[in-house]
């Protein structure tokens, strides 16, 4: 059974959306569904703080044993801070999916866009738990 907070949000493409201390950032990183199906993480690529996305672009890819999947940004905005560990440490996503394992940390440009999301509740009915 996969861990799922209940203060977080979810996309239906298994990423999360956690809020930072500072008001108006986030970080996002995939569930702990989403790196149980895929397996032992490998590589995670992820782009340039600075670097802007709109909601539902591909913002990077994870590489695990199984498989090669694209991330998609939940929301808008600036990444200012990626997860640097990733690159030594990619099994972090395994390991500790919504702590050590966060991904990018995002400016959020149109925080309505977080209504579209899904609470806890809604994701983890569509994950079968």
């Amino acid at each position: 059974m996969s861990e799922i907070p209940q203060d977080l949000l979810y996309t239906e493409d298994h990423e999360y959306l956690k809020p930072a201390a500072e008001a108006g950032l986030v970080y996002i990183g995939i569930t702990d569904y989403a790196q149980g199906e895929l397996g032992d993480v490998v590589f995670v690529e992820l782009p340039k703080v600075g670097a802007t996305f709109s909601k539902h672009d591909v913002f990077g890819t994870i590489e695990a044993v199984k498989a090669v999947s694209e991330l998609y940004a939940p929301v808008s905005g600036e990444i200012v801070e990626i997860n640097a560990r990733l690159d030594a440490e990619p099994a972090l996503v395994n390991s500790s999916p919504y702590g050590d394992g966060w991904m990018v940390k995002v400016k959020l440009s149109n925080e309505a866009e977080r209504a579209s999301l899904l609470d806890a509740a809604a994701y983890s009915k569509k994950v079968g738990q």
